[in-house]
């Protein structure tokens, strides 16, 4: 087994063990399940609310994978975005959403795993009332990372199916 799967599968345990930790919101203190720091603040061109970074496997040569972990405040959401070779988020605690261009918006929940094909516009966040906790992979990073669109509409966001 290559060592950034065991890597892989060794955070997914640890994340499943957790430890209870606090992390502030705009109204309201909630409790979630994380052994990561809550990281850096995204940047607001590319998130509406707030949104922390707490990046675990940095870019290299040797993998070509970057492994993060992003908490959503509730209602906080990426951009519409791309990922060249794709992404896969576990969600870890919480409530959210996640949607692909032309596809009904899902919602996803602790435990979750999503696939986001290659080159396919997509977006997720927390849900309004409840933030959300994912660990994202970004793989084969030597076609690129991520490219940021335009901003989740209100609408988009409250669109029920």
């Amino acid at each position: 087994m290559n060592n950034l799967l065991i890597s892989v599968l060794l955070l997914v345990t640890l994340f499943s063990l957790g430890c209870r930790s606090k992390i502030p919101t705009q109204s309201a203190t909630v409790e979630t399940n994380s052994i990561f720091p809550k990281g850096e603040k995204g940047p607001a061109e590319n998130f509406t609310g707030n949104a922390w970074n707490s990046p675990l496997v940095a870019n290299d040569s040797t993998y070509n994978t970057v492994i993060g972990n992003v908490y959503f405040e509730p209602g906080a959401r990426s951009n519409w975005h791309i990922h060249p070779s794709g992404q896969i988020l576990i969600i870890t605690d919480g409530v959210g959403f996640h949607q692909i261009k032309g596809e009904p918006r899902q919602t996803i929940r602790k435990g979750d795993i999503v696939k986001c094909p290659p080159n396919v516009e997509h977006w997720h966040g927390a849900s309004p009332e409840i933030g959300m906790q994912q660990m994202y992979i970004l793989p084969k990073t030597e076609k690129g990372i991520v490219t940021w669109l335009q901003k989740v509409t209100d609408e988009e966001y409250n669109k029920t199916n």
